[in-house]
């Protein structure tokens, strides 16, 4: 204790003694670092320890996005809205580009067989054009001798709609409830409302022969584009390509599938109806067909005039008799046959495709019922197959072919 007191001294009071016995120890402490092939223990730096960033906790914002997840999906959600009110807006010029491009869809593989003939390009799309024109002029044919025989039989049978309805009136009366009330619940059953509606039905037929012109147009461009597109399809990446070929022959499948199955099922309910003596049966042939291309409830909107016109000129045996006949013929043709070949086309859980149905007649109008497929398909195909991250989403919606 007494040396150590004095070592301490001496250091303090700057003696030679101090100096020596420090240079000594610090020589010492140099060799033994040199020995161990190292540095002095005082110039050894600190073990680095590595950086770890703190776990973000669930639900903070991703980084680099400046929205949390929640976020995120309410603006995607928000966008969609301003993009449909936009479509909405826009429906008078959009709806016939979606019907052109429809009908080009359909048509298109005619050129595939011209070509292998060695037929020139310019002639395969002209055959093309003339295919979906022909498609035109026949759905555009049909709607307008239906509208016309519709229009010029309903007067006939004026008093006929009358009497049924005074006798549903008087039986609801007899019911308890109010006369008026009675008679409301009918409106829509007398000869000057159907007028109405028929009146309404021609002036959308000439609505759309208007924008006939329009879609014409788009049909021959869209064609040419067609044909020039598909020998570029090296200058496309491959998930796209898969994609847009993928909604292609699904479309067209759809389209034809049912086109197929709804003229068997025209023909079969107009010999039907003829059979019966229901009054202008190739007017509801014609509504059968064109209702087949609404899914889910096009059935029960095919049903409901004949079965009307079959009350008022034969009573309930016969409108009940021309329900019965639709169902059987639609329940097995529709329900049991047509989507063994056209389920796998589509990949829409029926949920969804109700939804469609209703949604796209919102957003553009009647003819959204018959353009829901494609549309909702092409949303899809936007939305979730380009993405390989969204493939539950699409199990969801009814997809179950992979596009990667």
């Amino acid at each position: 204790m007494a040396s150590k007191a004095t070592v301490s001294d001496e250091a303090s009071a700057g003696l030679p003694g101090a100096d020596a016995g420090t240079d000594e120890l610090l020589e010492t402490a140099g060799q033994e670092a040199d020995a161990a092939g190292g540095v002095p223990a005082a110039d050894q730096a600190a073990p680095s320890v590595p950086d770890v960033a703190p776990a973000k906790p669930a639900g903070s914002v991703a980084a680099g996005t400046g929205y949390a997840p929640g976020g995120r999906i309410l603006l995607y959600l928000a966008a969609a809205v301003v993009a449909l009110v936009g479509v909405w807006f826009a429906k008078d010029v959009l709806a016939p580009v979606a019907v052109a491009a429809v009908i080009v869809i359909i048509a298109h593989p005619v050129r595939h067989p011209l070509e292998r003939r060695g037929w020139p390009g310019w002639a395969a799309t002209t055959a093309v054009v003339a295919v979906s024109f022909a498609i035109l002029a026949g759905l555009g044919l049909l709607l307008t001798v239906a509208a016309a025989q519709f229009i010029r039989m309903l007067p006939n049978y004026s008093d006929e709609f009358t009497a049924v309805v005074d006798s549903l009136v008087s039986a609801l009366g007899s019911l308890g409830f109010h006369p008026a009330t009675a008679a409301g619940a009918f409106d829509w059953l007398t000869p000057s409302f159907l007028l109405n509606a028929a009146y309404g039905v021609a002036d959308s037929i000439l609505g759309l022969a208007t924008a006939f012109f329009f879609v014409l147009a788009y049909v021959i461009f869209m064609a040419a584009d067609a044909a020039t597109l598909g020998r570029r399809k090296v200058g496309f990446a491959p998930r796209p390509a898969v994609i847009a070929e993928r909604y292609f022959r699904g479309v067209r499948r759809y389209y034809v599938v049912n086109a197929t199955f709804g003229l068997i099922v025209a023909v079969v309910d107009g010999l039907l109806l003829w059979w019966m003596g229901i009054p202008v049966p190739i007017v509801w042939a014609v509504l059968a067909f064109v209702t087949n291309f609404i899914p889910n409830i096009g059935f029960i909107i095919g049903v409901i005039p004949p079965a009307i016109f079959a009350l008022v000129v034969g009573g309930w045996p016969l409108a009940l008799l021309v329900v019965a006949a639709y169902c059987v013929v639609n329940v097995v043709l529709q329900v049991m046959v047509q989507p063994k070949f056209v389920s796998d086309a589509v990949g829409l859980t029926m949920t969804l495709t109700f939804f469609s149905v209703v949604f796209w007649t919102l957003v553009i109008g009647p003819i959204g019922a018959i353009l829901c497929i494609p549309l909702t398909l092409l949303v899809r195909a936007i939305a979730l197959e380009s993405s390989p991250h969204s493939k539950h989403l699409r199990a969801l919606s009814g997809d179950t072919e992979p596009t990667s």
